[in-house]
């Protein structure tokens, strides 16, 4: 077993393929074929369910790519340490973080690290937090919602270190006209997992059905689409005022806040990278 030979795995996982890892890594099919099978004879497990050309992961494939995962990433933490001009730093964020407080700090990271390369990937809390177990990210931004109401909450994790970047104010922004507090009809939110919709739903949707009231959620993939369902007036729809400030409210929007949420810096506690402290010293000043 190498690093080649379990690099072209991963691809291959990645891919679901043998012809689209082929022509990723820029190598004949017969290759990726022959060098997948002497990997699996080497290992005496199958790493792949094939079925046609569709290539699934096999219970042993799937820890194997957990274990791929670990190496890739300490081969890039021990190149970039070695060698100038190498580092790579994969960065995850919440949609809303990257919008409103990413800018300033990824340009000034360019200008302090020129040499350094950032992957910027975005997603919700719960899928960030498993990339970084999963080695698939270096750090990310996530949120931390109050205590009370992180029962199920991927965070805190004994196995992440987690440093403090801001507090937002989490808002429900509902179409202009509502002059009472009940919950809204219909409530705008991102995809499960992320924690703004685990408060809101927690706050708002779960007490209104215990007293018999449906708030009937809707699932949209940005917050321009979720304020454009509140221009429209078919729902409410949850976002912190960091972002509510950069898009064009329509007026007379009624705003009701949730509280605070703290975004933290999430990272393994193994991890040690010179580009990572640079990042997490410059997102210190981000408020």
């Amino acid at each position: 077993m190498d690093l080649v030979s379990l690099d072209i795995f991963r691809t291959v996982a990645e891919e679901g393929s043998v012809t689209g890892a082929a022509r990723r890594l820029d190598r004949v099919q017969s290759n990726v074929t022959t060098r997948l099978r002497q990997l699996e004879a080497d290992l005496g497990v199958a790493l792949f369910s094939r079925d046609g050309r569709r290539m699934t992961l096999t219970h042993e494939g799937r820890v194997l790519l957990d274990y791929a995962h670990r190496l890739q990433s300490l081969v890039a933490e021990a190149r970039a340490a070695l060698v100038p001009g190498t580092e790579r730093l994969r960065i995850g964020t919440m949609e809303s973080t990257a919008a409103s407080r990413l800018p300033g700090p990824l340009a000034r990271f360019r200008a302090a690290r020129p040499d350094a390369m950032i992957e910027l990937v975005t997603g919700a809390t719960d899928a960030l937090v498993e990339d970084v177990l999963g080695h698939r990210l270096d750090c990310a931004l996530v949120a931390r919602p109050p205590l009370q109401l992180a029962t199920d909450d991927p965070l805190p994790h004994p196995e992440l270190t987690e440093r403090a970047v801001v507090t937002e104010e989490l808002l429900v922004v509902g179409p202009g006209g509502a002059d009472d507090d009940r919950p809204p009809a219909a409530l705008a939110v991102l995809e499960p997992g992320c924690t703004y919709r685990r408060i809101a739903e927690s706050l708002l949707v779960r007490p209104a059905a215990a007293r018999g009231r449906v708030v009937r959620v809707q699932q949209l993939n940005s917050y321009h689409a979720v304020m454009a369902c509140v221009a429209a007036g078919t729902a409410s729809g949850v976002m912190p005022r960091s972002v509510f400030d950069l898009l064009k409210a329509p007026e007379g929007v009624r705003i009701q806040s949730l509280g605070p949420v703290e975004t933290v810096l999430v990272a393994r506690r193994d991890y040690r990278s010179a580009g990572f402290e640079t990042l997490a010293a410059l997102l210190a000043g981000v408020a």
